[in-house]
């Protein structure tokens, strides 16, 4: 439905041009939203796959063993849609060895979104609303650390940003005035708490769009938005553990996803952007099933695999394997703390998992000392779609 501009333009001099900065109309739309025909179809379909999403962790031994490295997927995912270079391996290690020495820049900004987002989670199963002030504690964790660092970490910006192009003038898109930002975001949270009979998977999509375009931070609004979708969803008991990230389906339909938002803010049509969001929501819910699927037979061959080669060790080596079911890339001294094996003992079971016949865990730091382990065939059904795209 095109009900006309979502909004209104504030004209406003900026480095000696006037611009016009677009303020969205609160939220819900008008009209509603209805869903009937192909919309109502995406959202069941939707929601089957959420339900299945979220009862992922009866098929793993564990629900920590997807839970631990599919959320930095996610976040490494997220990151490179704003242009970071890094890799799960490198987000993996740096992790793990806190190696002496500053950090590149790209491997941070994903570690910084792990810790975003798992604050914003523990804020919200202790009760704290999600609220603007919560989105400005988790954007202070996003840009605690590396580039972001100087673009105010917690606060609504003061200043204009643009979207696109080299100044406001010629930007794409131009969010609201820095004065109109706390009003804008004021009127989101009403929306996000208010009455409302719309399915939570629509409200989602709703509060996305309209966060997108506030944009009220000088940096990191992309991925904050994205994990708004997730917050929604364990907030309100949609899935209990954060397993549904939509990086790796708008990575990949990156133009879509942008030429809608322009739609919802041009035309009105708020129902474009639902049925592509509901999409997106199927697929990927399905694609983490279906990963969970591959990472529980990988486990369970792997692990017939290493009783029948054996050996005085076995019981040791099954224990490091099932450390690394949890963490693909850990060091000798991190599995010595969690099995509470020796370091000899580590060490002769390692090398009947990275000889033949097995093969299944490669040394990758080259050095005779803090050496590092890595479980590829895991890591390899992890890094599937984190190939960077071209900017």
């Amino acid at each position: 439905m095109k009900r006309g501009p979502t909004g209104t333009y504030d004209s406003m001099a900026v480095a000696g041009e006037v611009v016009r900065a677009f303020v969205p109309s609160p939220l819900p739309p008008v009209p509603p939203v209805v869903l009937t025909g192909r919309l109502q179809l995406g959202l069941e379909r939707a929601q089957l796959a959420l339900g299945r999403l979220d009862s992922v962790s009866t098929l793993l031994p564990g629900p920590r063993l997807f839970l631990y490295s599919y959320v930095r997927k996610e976040a490494l995912l997220s990151s490179q849609i704003e242009g970071t270079q890094s890799s799960l391996s490198d987000l993996l290690i740096y992790e793990l060895a806190q190696a002496p020495g500053a950090p590149i820049d790209d491997v941070v900004e994903v570690a910084n979104y792990v810790a975003a987002l798992e604050h914003g989670l523990q804020r919200l199963r202790g009760g704290f609303p999600l609220s603007g002030r919560l989105l400005r504690e988790i954007h202070h964790r996003l840009l605690a650390l590396g580039r972001g660092s100087s673009k105010e970490p917690g606060e609504y910006r003061r200043s204009q940003n643009w979207i696109g192009g080299t100044r406001p003038g010629n930007a794409a898109f131009v969010p609201p005035p820095a004065a109109r930002v706390a009003e804008c975001m004021g009127e989101l949270e009403r929306f996000l708490h208010g009455q409302s009979d719309l399915p939570v998977l629509v409200r989602a999509a709703l509060a996305h769009v309209q966060f997108e375009t506030i944009h009220p931070f000088l940096d990191g609004n992309g991925r904050l938005g994205r994990l708004l979708v997730t917050f929604l969803l364990c907030h309100a008991g949609v899935l209990s553990e954060p397993l549904l990230y939509l990086s790796l389906w708008l990575k990949r339909e990156r133009a879509t996803y942008y030429r809608l938002l322009d739609v919802v803010r041009s035309e009105g049509d708020w129902e474009a952007w639902i049925e592509f969001f509901l999409e997106g929501v199927a697929t990927t819910a399905d694609s983490a099933v279906g990963t969970a699927k591959r990472l529980v037979q990988l486990f369970e061959d792997d692990q017939r695999r290493i009783r029948e080669v054996g050996g005085r060790n076995l019981a040791t080596t099954m224990q490091i394997h099932r450390e690394l079911q949890v963490r693909p890339l850990l060091g000798i001294q991190a599995l010595a703390k969690a099995t509470g094996r020796t370091f000899p003992t580590i060490s002769r079971s390692l090398g009947v998992l990275t000889a033949p016949p097995l093969g299944i865990v490669r040394e990758v730091t080259g050095r005779a000392r803090n050496r590092v382990f890595c479980y590829d065939a895991y890591l390899a059904i992890l890094n599937e779609g984190t190939e960077n795209l071209a900017r």
